[in-house]
């Protein structure tokens, strides 16, 4: 029987995932996320360290000019990590490989001086295909520079917050993949395989035990709902069985305010026993707090 199952893993068929070519959404979440995300080296503790900063731009920082409809950029600082794709470009599949060598430019990516990267489009063997272009190398753009024409208004954490997902353990529960097909009509169509070149992990989930996540943002893109959702489940959902994740807001608020969180149980009790009329308000995120990348990270790919 042994015998039997090793001739299988040894000459079954199998599915070498660098034929296929890399969709928009695999390329789109390689570059947000950026080199791996889990349990690493480079992140001993699973904080999101390292990561690139996805920003969306309606100007050229560098002429000025107009870009319509917005684009998304991924400004990768000097001494950051590049995605697997970048270093590797095999992995970006046929014709999208070579339009990112020879029209992108990725080879000429140098990660002692960073780089910004955006996804763009080509034609290869008459058909038009998605490719990575290098705009520090076409364009001439600065990631510092590109940073401050983004302000934090238009800056989106997305690799902190999958590594955020991964660490909270999200993956228990949820699933990134649509099972069934009421599951489809429900949560909405399944990936390709081009949607998942270089990404790693690929945290599919396999324990459903809560809604399916993969498009999660289609069905409700309110920044508002979702940090009520994870300071208390229960403030929207009443009947919830998911955990508290308040604690992803860390010490102080948006306006650098001590978060008292004692305070806000005492008055989120005093709502549920029918003494008070309104629950109490749920802090706003700082700027680099857990849940801000969280939420980024959802809103953004999750769609």
């Amino acid at each position: 029987m042994l015998g039997f199952s090793m001739c299988i893993t040894l000459f079954g068929p199998s599915n070498d995932f660098r034929s296929g070519v890399s969709t928009w959404v695999g390329l789109d979440k390689q570059l947000s996320i950026g080199r791996v995300v889990g349990f690493s080296y480079e992140d001993p503790t699973v904080s999101g360290a390292g990561k690139p900063v996805t920003v969306i731009l309606d100007k050229d920082p560098q002429t000025g000019a107009a870009i319509d409809p917005p684009q998304r950029f991924y400004v990768y600082t000097a001494g950051t990590k590049f995605s697997p794709g970048v270093n590797h470009t095999e992995l970006l599949g046929p014709g999208v490989e070579e339009l990112s060598l020879q029209k992108g430019k990725i080879d000429q990516a140098d990660i002692s001086r960073g780089a910004v990267f955006t996804v763009s489009k080509g034609e290869f063997n008459g058909e038009e295909i998605d490719y990575v272009e290098n705009v520090t190398a076409t364009r001439g753009w600065d990631p510092q520079r590109t940073l401050t024409a983004a302000g934090d208004e238009n800056s989106r954490y997305v690799g902190k917050g999958k590594t955020i997902f991964i660490s909270e353990g999200c993956w228990w529960c949820h699933t990134l993949l649509p099972e069934q097909t009421q599951d489809w009509q429900m949560f909405g169509a399944p990936p390709f395989l081009g949607d998942f070149n270089g990404e790693m992990p690929t945290a599919f989930g396999s324990d459903r035990k809560a809604p399916d996540l993969l498009h999660v943002a289609a069905r409700n893109s309110s920044r508002e709902w979702m940090e009520m959702h994870f300071f208390n489940p229960r403030l929207v959902q009443p009947n919830s069985i998911m955990p508290r994740y308040d604690y992803l807001w860390g010490k102080v608020d948006a306006e650098g305010n001590t978060i008292d969180y004692a305070k806000w149980r005492k008055e989120y009790t005093a709502y549920l026993n029918g003494e008070s009329v309104y629950a109490p308000e749920v802090p706003k995120p700082a700027a680099n707090s857990e849940v801000r990348a969280l939420v980024d990270w959802i809103l953004t790919t999750l769609k």
